[in-house]
Formats: C-alpha cells, sequence, structure tokens
C-alpha cells in the first residue's frame, strides 16, 4: 500500500469563507455565520447553519484513504438504508443529483443534523432495540455486494495491514521480525475460520459511540466511514461490554431483536475472537495512517515508540493464545 503525505491538499486548509461558500454554492442554501468544527480523527467535520435555523454538517474526507467510488458505495448503502426508513443519516443532495461534492481533489458531503447522545450502558429494551436495528441493516446490506470496500478477512484486508506498518517505516526494525510473526501466526491460525463465510455489507465499526439516543425516537445508527464487505458478527461483538462469556445475557437479548428481520448463523460466533485479533491490527494501522497524513496521531501519545510496540507485540501474542484456546465454541454453542 502506498504511503502518501497530503500536507499541501486543500483539506489542511479549510476556513469559514472557503466551507460556508462552498455549501452554499453546492447545495443551493443560504447560511448564516456559524462554523463549528466538530471533534473527528479522521475527517474535516463542521457544523452550519441555514437561515431558516435548520442545522447542517459538513464532512471533508481526508485525501488518500477512500477512493471516490468507495465513498459513493457509502452513501448509496445509507440511501438504501434510508429509504426503508432505517435510523441512519444519510446525505443530502447537491444541485448536480449529486450526494458527493469535490473541490479542487476534496470529497465532501453535506448532512442534515441530527442531535442525540451516546449511551454507555443499555437495558433489556434497549438491546432488543440494538439487534432490531442491526438485523435490518444488515438484511439490506446483503441484497448486493461492495465492489470498491475492503473485504475484512484475515487473507485480505489483515495482511494489507500487516504490509502497510512493515512499509510505513513507524515500527523499529528490531521490533518487525516479531510484529511480523505474530501477526502470520494469527493470520495462519484463524483463515479456516473465514473459510466459506459469504460477506455482506457491514458497518464494520459497530461500538456504542457510532449510536446516538433519540428520546421518543429508535436509536440511529451513525458513521459508515469503515464500511467494509465482513460478516455480521462483526457489526455485533463490538457492542458487547466484554467477551462472550461474560455477555452471555447481553447477546440473547441482541439476537431476540435481530432475528426479527435476520436470521444469525450462531457458528459465526467462533469469529469474535479472531475477529479481535484483526481489530488489534486494524487500529494499528489506523494509527500509522494518521502519523502518515498528518505527522501525528491524537489517540495513542506513545504511538511507534519501542514500548508500544512491545505491548502490542504482547497483546497480540495473548490473543493468539485465546484463539487457540478456543474461548468462545462453548458458549457459542449454547446460544
Amino acid at each position: 500500500m502506498q504511503i502518501t503525505q497530503y500536507e499541501d491538499h486543500i483539506f489542511h486548509d479549510l476556513g469559514p469563507d472557503l466551507v460556508l461558500g462552498l455549501v452554499e454554492k453546492h447545495l443551493g442554501v443560504e447560511l448564516t455565520n456559524l462554523f463549528r468544527p466538530l471533534n473527528s480523527y479522521i475527517n474535516r467535520v463542521y457544523e452550519l447553519e441555514q437561515d431558516n435555523g435548520n442545522g447542517l454538517v459538513v464532512k471533508f474526507y481526508r485525501p488518500g484513504r477512500w477512493s471516490t467510488e468507495a465513498l459513493k458505495e457509502e452513501h448509496e448503502f445509507l440511501a438504501e438504508l434510508a429509504t426503508e426508513e432505517i435510523p441512519v443519516i444519510a446525505p443530502l443532495p447537491l444541485k448536480n443529483g449529486e450526494t458527493l461534492g469535490n473541490h479542487e481533489g476534496a470529497n465532501f458531503a453535506v448532512f442534515p443534523k441530527r442531535g442525540g447522545r451516546s449511551v454507555d450502558e443499555f437495558d433489556d429494551e434497549q438491546w432488543l432495540q440494538l439487534g432490531r436495528l442491526l438485523g435490518r441493516v444488515h438484511a439490506i446490506g446483503e441484497r448486493k455486494q461492495s465492489r470498491s470496500r475492503p473485504i475484512m478477512s484475515p487473507t485480505e484486508s489483515t495482511r494489507q495491514q500487516l504490509n502497510y506498518l512493515l512499509a510505513s517505516g513507524q515500527v523499529p526494525p528490531e521490533t518487525q521480525p516479531a510484529l511480523k510473526r505474530v501477526i502470520e501466526e494469527i493470520i495462519v491460525e484463524i483463515e479456516p475460520v473465514f473459510e466459506g463465510v459469504q460477506p455482506i455489507r457491514i458497518h464494520g465499526d459497530c461500538h456504542f459511540a457510532n449510536f446516538i439516543y433519540r428520546p421518543g425516537e429508535s436509536f440511529y445508527l451513525i458513521d459508515f466511514d469503515d464500511m467494509v464487505m465482513g460478516p455480521p458478527v462483526q457489526d455485533i461483538w463490538m457492542l458487547l461490554p466484554g467477551t462472550l462469556e461474560d455477555a452471555f445475557v447481553e447477546m440473547d437479548l441482541l439476537l431476540e431483536g435481530y432475528e426479527t428481520f435476520r436470521r444469525f448463523d450462531r457458528r459465526s460466533f467462533r469469529m469474535i475472537e479472531p475477529l479481535r485479533a484483526m481489530r488489534f491490527v486494524h487500529y494499528m494501522a489506523w494509527c500509522a495512517h494518521q502519523v502518515a497524513a498528518d505527522g501525528m496521531t491524537r489517540v495513542v501519545d506513545d504511538f511507534g515508540t519501542h514500548a508500544y510496540w512491545s505491548k502490542e507485540i504482547a497483546d497480540l501474542h495473548d490473543q493468539l493464545e485465546r484463539i487457540r484456546e478456543g474461548a468462545a465454541d462453548n458458549i457459542g454453542n449454547m446460544l
């Protein structure tokens, strides 16, 4: 994977006049002077306001992360979900009828603002709601394939992430062999688990912070930036408040809601610990991308140090042992 920096890209020089002017021009609306940057590790996101008081959010996508085709597939998936009245926040059509705008190589989209709050501890009814929501999302996700999004599998996405890390210049030479060895062992160990599994379009980063709660309404599923082709269980295990062994009740409720709309293959529980290992590698590569793009990562203070890689390698070895022990097999068969 090519490692490219974009210091001179307009993405790094977005200001109020430029952003407000672009949205007014491409969306065909009048805006107030509100220009409020919102938190985003990857993209540039700003809250705006129409002169009628309606709020907007404009997102400028980090260059080099996704192709234009991949971004369009994300928007198409959101449009399909919104058409089926599934609670997501789809981008607004611009004056040209498209949802993806471009200015001097910077892709952007405009969304209606939807307030809400994250919930970090769900009650029984909310677990059922989340299950129903994900069941509906996956029922739409399996209708067609994505051609431009990554395929979540050890031999594809994890292998690519390993190659990226080794080429990034951010892994000290003395730790590269150990990192490469343990990730390759994990790939070999978990590859058989993915055989015969049909990937579908999924959210891909389905943790609790990507659900917003609006009183009197359903949960909204937000931030489809990491949409991938992957196993449905990926969108489920990350919501659990612990390992599968420690979250039997929560998983049972999730699946009760989920299977209102789509059958869930319980054999895929054996994929949870492999997917957790793949998540470790994904996160390392994600941090490396941030450093390559702007010289820093804002989420890991010691990223790239010898101490950081030593700890990550030890964690990967621990996770490999957990996989070999088949930690989720027995409880998965019981559900």
